[in-house]
């Protein structure tokens, strides 16, 4: 029976079929399924290539930095998996120059960045996290998976579960903000969405969680810096989330570009197994972000490619993820001159070999591209995004309930973000389709209908970067400056349409080209003229209504001290304008709450809740003299159309010893006369122990849904998972004999209290 038609077995038959297929291999064909390449369908010079790589010529198909193409590579059976190819005919002719090209008939993965959507687009990973909703997360990449299998991607980049504390760093918007607990509970619904009952499950894909581990920690919020962790904040804060990750069943895992503590994260032995496949027990594969193992030469980590290649494969990186020229093409020579050892590549090339059977690879390699089509058509995945937008957006403000809007006759739509189609739709999409996705104009527009006159003015020419972003390669990526735009009339121009309308919408944030990867910002201010344009609508009298496209806090304190009625967006997708009109007009309430702590300005970065007290707590909310030290709003935060108030925080038992379980209970009320959902939030505080504990920590949390005058009482457990901690000085988890209180509330500035004792 040929290694295609024969069934995915038990874990004794896929061991038996990948050790018959490494048994037949060279050293150089081992080398080659631990090889992955870009396969970038661009052509290799021209203006958008040479603006986003300063003048650079950007690769084409498979340019490999030595004349030799991926197609070329593949007939000699040389490469194990291509990232970044999305068509699947492209696919299938891949694919077919692989097996054929194969001594073994081995097919190659197909691998992508499907972060927040393939082809329908779902707000992005930092939105979703501000659901405080799994459920709705899981979902959400369920569909990702779905229309990414149908057209032959068999592994998702996906989830970033890198901790960002500070909002400089561009790749915050990827990832599920400041605390590890909330993080823990997105990257484990990730995982479950991708991969479902496992990724050889129809309509599943491989997930693989990254950047292991620190990433979101580089030195002053700049991509790629190094990165230095105590072992405390490593162990209770940037690595709970890849546990999580682990334990929901992830089979890959990303290494990271940086230094972490000194040693590069793609070749640290301690970190990549030691902590991660002994400690853990990971038994899937790690694939290096691009270029990281060549890179290890760059850290003066490695001497030579030869070098980088053998330390990456003792460290426990099964693939190489290569842009060009890769460090794992040399581990033939790495072996023969000692580097390396054949029993170290067979074990790696073994965990790449059984993914690719576990997943059906071998059984069935090629796609369908009828139903590939049908797949991504399919009206119920664009439902998905429209709900999990309303689900992510946060309500900052709502003074004087200006939202829901109260039938106006007349809507001034203002700010070139409210009417761009690419910028809705957020960074890391590749695959979309712009002529589907819905703006806040458009939204606002079809919910109005012919009940009011909306109208619209962009006010200021879009912003742009000082330097071009690395995608700016792709079509579309770089907001366009109009011709013949005239500042002045133009602002003009949404002055006098706000000052005619009865309410206007303003949409204010970053560009999407301005966050992401390679788009750290040394500033958290309103890029452009946004701030000046709120300020003359402001100044008009009309009631304003700002709406903020973010991945990250930006500078809001005039906003917060002017406009009535602030709605956080975030980048919400292709639905997204769709769902805000749900919300703006009440046929949806926000409930979404922050899954950061909002600065106020950038001089208090990075600011968390979750800091310990090292000094009088008098002094808390008075370090800085020419500023207030308190954050602009709370991790946790968000408002609703509803009014929660919290009574009655009791708990089952007044002492445990250490190991035993408290359950906390809270009852919500929504005091309100709408409907509206509410996060609950449970937080906890060690008052004494064998280390200084956070003031807060998130322990547990609830999205609920209460009719106005409805109550609910919650209930949370409060056990060893939630009372340990990495203890620096012991060097283990402990448990401390301490007295422990309890908040409860909808944020973590929550008043309501109660304490109970640890013994033993």
């Amino acid at each position: 029976m040929s290694v295609h038609s024969m069934p995915v077995g038990s874990d004794a038959e896929v061991a038996g079929r990948v050790d018959a297929l490494i048994a037949g291999m060279t050293t150089a064909e081992k080398a080659g399924q631990l090889t992955q390449y870009f396969y970038f369908d661009l052509p290799p010079a021209g203006e958008a290539a040479d603006q986003a790589s300063g003048g650079a010529e950007a690769p084409g198909p498979g340019f490999d930095g030595h004349g030799i193409t991926v197609d070329e590579a593949l007939g000699r059976g040389q490469v194990g998996s291509l990232l970044f190819v999305t068509d699947p005919a492209q696919i299938n002719r891949l694919q077919r120059r692989a097996i054929e090209g194969s001594r073994h008939g081995i097919p190659v993965l197909f691998g992508f960045d499907v972060i927040h959507g393939l082809r329908t687009i779902f707000p992005v990973p930092i939105a979703m996290a501000a659901s405080w909703d799994p459920g709705a997360i899981e979902q959400g990449q369920a569909v990702a998976a779905r229309e990414a299998r149908a057209v032959g991607i068999h592994w998702a980049f996906a989830p970033m579960v890198d901790i960002a504390r500070d909002p400089r760093w561009g790749r915050i918007v990827e990832g599920a903000g400041e605390d590890p607990y909330l993080a823990a509970a997105v990257a484990a619904a990730q995982v479950r969405g991708f991969q479902g009952a496992g990724p050889g499950a129809p309509g599943r894909v491989i997930s693989g969680p990254k950047h292991f581990a620190g990433y979101g920690a580089a030195l002053g919020g700049r991509d790629y810096d190094e990165v230095n962790l105590s072992d405390s904040e490593l162990w209770n804060v940037y690595l709970p989330p890849f546990k999580a990750a682990v334990d929901a069943g992830a089979e890959n895992i990303m290494t990271a570009y940086m230094d972490l503590n000194g040693v590069p994260a793609t070749g640290n032995h301690w970190l990549l197994t030691e902590v991660l496949r002994d400690t853990w027990g990971f038994g899937g594969f790690l694939v290096s972000d691009a270029q990281a193992v060549h890179n290890l030469r760059t850290h003066g980590f490695a001497a030579d490619l030869a070098d980088a290649g053998a330390r990456a494969l003792r460290a426990g990186v099964d693939m190489e993820m290569a842009v060009g020229n890769p460090a794992y093409a040399h581990l033939p020579e790495a072996i023969e001159a000692g580097l390396a050892d054949e029993e170290t590549l067979d074990a790696c090339v073994r965990r790449v070999l059984t993914a690719k059977v576990r997943i059906g690879l071998l059984d069935q390699p090629y796609v369908d591209e009828d139903q590939a089509r049908a797949v991504l058509a399919d009206p119920a995945h664009r439902a998905a995004a429209r709900q999990a937008a309303q689900r992510s957006a946060v309500l900052l403000r709502n003074e004087g309930g200006l939202l829901p809007l109260a039938s106006p006759s007349s809507i001034a739509v203002i700010g070139p973000l409210a009417d761009s189609r690419r910028d809705t739709l957020g960074p890391w999409v590749f695959d979309f389709d712009l002529d589907e996705t819905v703006t806040v104009l458009d939204g606002i527009r079809n919910r109005a209908g012919h009940g009011a006159e909306v109208g619209y003015a962009p006010g200021i020419r879009p912003a742009q970067r000082v330097f071009p972003s690395m995608f700016d390669m792709f079509a579309n990526n770089a907001p366009a400056d109009p011709e013949g735009f005239d500042d002045d009339a133009e602002l003009a121009r949404a002055v006098a349409l706000a000052r005619a309308s009865d309410v206007a919408v303003v949409v204010l944030g970053e560009w999407q080209n301005m966050i992401g990867e390679a788009a750290s910002r040394s500033s958290l201010e309103l890029p452009g003229g946004q701030l000046a344009l709120l300020q003359a609508v402001v100044a008009t009298g009309t009631p304003v209504v700002l709406l903020v496209m973010n991945g990250r806090p930006l500078d809001l304190r005039w906003a917060a001290a002017n406009v009535p009625a602030i709605l956080d967006i975030w980048y919400p997708g292709t639905q997204g304008g769709a769902a805000m009109a749900d919300l703006i007009f009440g046929d949806a309430a926000p409930g979404g709450k922050l899954p950061f702590t909002w600065p106020r300005t950038v001089g208090q970065v990075p600011l968390v809740y979750s800091h310990t007290i090292s000094h009088e707590p008098v002094n808390q909310g008075r370090r800085y003299w020419d500023e207030e030290s308190t954050p602009l709003f709370p991790f946790g935060y968000g408002l609703s159309y509803g009014r929660f108030e919290y009574r009655d925080l009791t708990l089952d038992r007044d002492r445990i010893q250490a190991g035993q379980t408290v359950t906390a209970s809270v009852t919500v009320t929504n005091a309100g006369d709408r409907a509206g959902d509410e996060v609950a939030q449970v937080y906890i505080h060690q008052r004494h122990g064998t280390a200084s504990r956070p003031v807060r920590e998130l322990k547990g949390f609830e999205r609920v849904a209460l009719a106005a005058g409805e109550t609910r009482t919650l209930s949370f457990a409060l056990g060893p998972a939630e009372l340990r901690y990495w203890n620096a000085a012991a060097r283990d988890w402990v448990i401390d004999a301490t007295t422990i209180d309890v908040f409860a509330g909808g944020d973590s500035a929550a008043g309501l209290t109660a304490s109970f004792t640890v013994t033993g």
